[in-house]
């Protein structure tokens, strides 16, 4: 049967032991786990002490699942209380009368460690300043520490110590649940938590001794190409709808003006991008072999160029990674798969730090204003019966005041759109400026007539 053993100092293992098995020999079982001596162990089940050491673990009533507490009954006189008594409750108010021993707020940090705290802040942040790729972890799993970290050495070793310092008030809190009543449903919370935090723990170590691989960073898949003759780096994503290529990236390639801003809209996706429309036909260049192809436009895309799956099944590629290569169905050609060292520096985890989410915003923004002049002047003749039904009411929303914050409505007015209109979108989505935004850009463009 497998038990689960606890001790005072928060320590939780696991042991698979038979119910036949006497109490002496689990003793030494336990020592060797816990590393308190069996002749001063005390061990508890349900709340109350074992003693007859010639006794088996199903004699006391032991079973599959149950938790023990094991106790150093060298600790004081606790144990010898326990023992007179032979019950729980004796136990529970003996320890909560020890318990005050355990605060220790008032106790003052001598200052060589507080030293000690700040030299392991220091090498700590040295070695995060010369390690990028443990600094861009850091910002996944502590944020708040990443970002002390790029403040300074001072507001670093600070956030550390406050962390650091909360880390230890909750441990102290689990002890003193437990001291209380370790069967106490929050105590048995903790411990399921110390449990699942133990199996997860296990399953990292077995996973980086049976698949370290899995740990590594792994590359793009990038290819080299050519647009208009000019060298391109593009990436390859077979779960892109369309092919995407960058304004940069089309001005450098001589292709910018073949834009058709007809195809210009909003992209959704992770995050929001205005399209600033379709290039229809382009010579990609694959390995010396000429294909036609059409690019989206895209205003700010960090990558040059992203080959989508509408190329890809146009001309039957394929992806094999284990040739490493792109192959070409219509052609039979096929071209390498680029190195980690020649993909784009963005491409790679110590580079690819996203925007913070005020400069994304303010990037859509100052492109969106770009775009007002335009906006303005064909926004009267894209308005449909039912943009009109809705202009009707707004002078009453604006008359009477609008449920939407005032910041909201003057951010999207300052993209160029009329007031009633940002009001009326509001309305119509419950306050979400994104869902409002893109249809406030749907309404304002055009389409021609031969496309209608």
């Amino acid at each position: 049967m497998k038990l689960t053993i606890t001790t005072l100092t928060d320590l939780i293992i696991h042991l698979d032991v038979s119910g036949d098995m006497e109490l002496e020999n689990f003793k030494a079982l336990c020592s060797l786990e816990t590393n308190i001596d069996s002749m001063n162990m005390s061990i508890f089940f349900n709340g109350k002490l074992l003693q007859e050491s010639n006794k088996t673990l199903s004699f006391y009533g032991v079973q599959d699942g149950d938790m023990l507490l094991v106790k150093d009954g060298r600790g004081g006189g606790g144990g010898q209380t326990m023992m007179n008594n032979a019950g729980f409750l004796g136990q529970q108010q003996q320890q909560q009368q020890q318990l005050p021993q355990l605060d220790f707020s008032s106790i003052q940090v001598p200052n060589h460690l507080v030293q000690n705290e700040r030299r392991e802040a220091e090498n700590i942040f040295a070695t995060l300043r010369s390690n990028p790729e443990q600094v861009a972890t850091l910002r996944v799993n502590n944020p708040r520490l990443a970002e002390a970290f790029d403040k300074g050495i001072e507001e670093f070793a600070k956030t550390l110590r406050i962390q650091q310092e909360a880390r230890a008030k909750e441990d102290q809190r689990r002890i003193r649940m437990l001291l209380a009543d370790p069967f106490d449903s929050e105590a048995q919370r903790m411990i399921a938590e110390e449990i699942r935090r133990q199996q997860i723990d296990s399953n990292m170590e077995t996973a980086m001794e049976y698949l370290p691989e899995s740990f590594a960073e792994v590359a793009m898949l990038y290819i080299n190409c050519k647009v208009n003759g000019f060298p391109i780096k593009a990436f390859v994503d077979s779960g892109a709808q369309s092919t995407i290529m960058s304004k940069a990236c089309a001005e450098r390639c001589n292709i910018l003006r073949l834009i058709d801003n007809r195809w210009s809209g909003i992209a959704r996706g992770v995050g929001t991008q205005r399209i600033l429309g379709k290039i229809h036909l382009v010579q990609l260049e694959i390995n010396g072999v000429f294909v036609p192809c059409s690019f989206t436009i895209l205003e700010h895309q960090p990558m040059d160029m992203l080959l989508g799956l509408d190329m890809l099944r146009r001309y039957q590629c394929s992806i094999d990674l284990k040739s490493n290569v792109l192959r070409i169905g219509t052609t039979g050609t096929e071209t390498p798969f680029l190195s980690e060292s020649e993909i784009p520096k963005f491409a790679r985890l110590n580079m690819n730090e996203d925007l913070a989410q005020d400069d994304v915003q303010k990037a859509i923004q100052e492109s969106l204003k770009e775009s007002s002049p335009m906006t303005n002047s064909s926004g009267g003749s894209a308005q449909t019966p039912s943009t009109s039904g809705h202009q009707s009411r707004s002078g009453s929303n604006s008359s009477t005041g609008s449920r939407h914050s005032e910041a909201d409505i003057q951010e999207l007015v300052s993209m160029g759109f009329k007031r009633e209109q940002v009001i009326i979108e509001l309305d119509t989505f419950n306050g979400d400026k994104n869902q409002a935004i893109a249809a406030l850009f749907a309404k304002s463009i055009i389409v021609p007539d031969n496309l209608k």
